[in-house]
């Protein structure tokens, strides 16, 4: 019987909406006056892709020909919803402690989580053929367990930079909260990477079960 390709479709518009996450939260992260409405742009998009995310549920319970095992589909879009929730919880954090200005190794984390959003944009259109795709698939998902790694290097020395900063001066009450709160940030921008790569492991872990 024929499979239901909407999946596919499904999928991509979700990821494109994560793409655009990323990049307002990469200019949230730039600082200046704008941070307000970068805010509610990740918050629009959040909502629309909780959308998405319920369609495809919705579908793998009506389709009667999947293409590929329903548990993956829910796994492989639920660590997707899961990353634009964290960048929704990283630009709340933002927010409530009323931050403009940001370390040069937060915004560079910003940057990667935009890289890993665009690897994922590329590689679930690719599902669609994946004996066709695998070697291009396996590359893709490689090179988002790479940037994970370098985003893990960044906030090391970020939270050091701070610890060293807040030390230099401890009798400050200042220099300890933004020892916290940026502590704090970069746990969320952590936290962000690592959802994208749980969903390049999602990805990883249905091209294996398909060869």
């Amino acid at each position: 019987m024929p499979k239901e390709e909407r999946f596919f479709h499904l999928f991509e518009k979700h990821a494109t909406i994560a793409v655009a996450a990323a990049e307002a939260l990469r200019e949230m992260l730039r600082g200046g006056e704008s941070i307000q409405a970068h805010c509610k742009q990740i918050f629009d998009l959040e909502a629309q892709a909780d959308d998405v995310t319920r369609e495809v549920l919705t579908a793998v319970r009506r389709t009667f020909v999947t293409p590929f095992d329903r548990a993956d589909i829910q796994g492989l879009i639920s660590s997707m919803d899961d990353s634009i929730d964290q960048m929704n919880k990283t630009a709340k954090t933002i927010i409530m402690f009323e931050l403009r200005s940001f370390e040069p190794q937060m915004r560079q984390m910003s940057e990667i989580i935009l890289q890993g959003s665009q690897l994922v944009l590329e590689a679930v259109p690719l599902l669609s053929s994946i004996s066709r795709n695998a070697a291009r698939l396996n590359t893709l998902t490689a090179k988002i367990v790479s940037i994970e790694e370098q985003a893990d290097d960044l906030c090391n020395q970020g939270i050091k930079s701070l610890f060293v900063a807040s030390r230099a001066d401890h009798n400050n009450p200042g220099n300890a909260m933004n020892f916290i709160i940026g502590s704090e940030m970069y746990d969320h921008l952590e936290k962000v990477v690592d959802r994208i790569e749980d969903v390049s492991n999602e990805i990883n872990a249905i091209v294996i079960d398909h060869l």
